[in-house]
Formats: structure tokens, C-alpha cells, sequence
């Protein structure tokens, strides 16, 4: 899959292993295709709940 890079910006993330295992556990359960979607997702699902704790204050 090609990637449109006016579109994307790729970063380098390190994690401690006990994370990275954690992060690798959910991407095998919700059985994402590799551990970037994964890793999209749990940031995806963060920001909402920042979004929404954030309006309730």
C-alpha cells in the first residue's frame, strides 16, 4: 500500500516492551492488520476521550 505523504507524516515512536506487548496484545484480539492500524487506533480512541472529558469540565 502506497502511502500519500501530502496526506501522512511518518514519526518514530519508541515504547517500553511492557507497552509495546500491551499495544501487540490488542492489535492480535481486535485483529487489525499490522500493529501501525493498531497503534492508530489506541491514539484514535484517546483523543475521543480527551475530547470528551475536556467538555465535561
Amino acid at each position: 500500500m502506497t502511502v500519500d505523504k501530502s496526506k501522512n507524516k511518518q514519526v518514530l515512536v519508541t515504547f517500553p516492551l511492557e507497552q509495546l506487548e500491551e499495544i501487540e496484545d490488542y492489535w492480535h484480539e481486535k485483529r487489525y492488520n499490522n500493529r501501525n492500524e493498531a497503534i492508530r487506533a489506541l491514539i484514535q480512541e484517546g483523543l475521543k476521550h480527551t475530547k470528551k472529558t475536556d467538555k465535561s469540565k
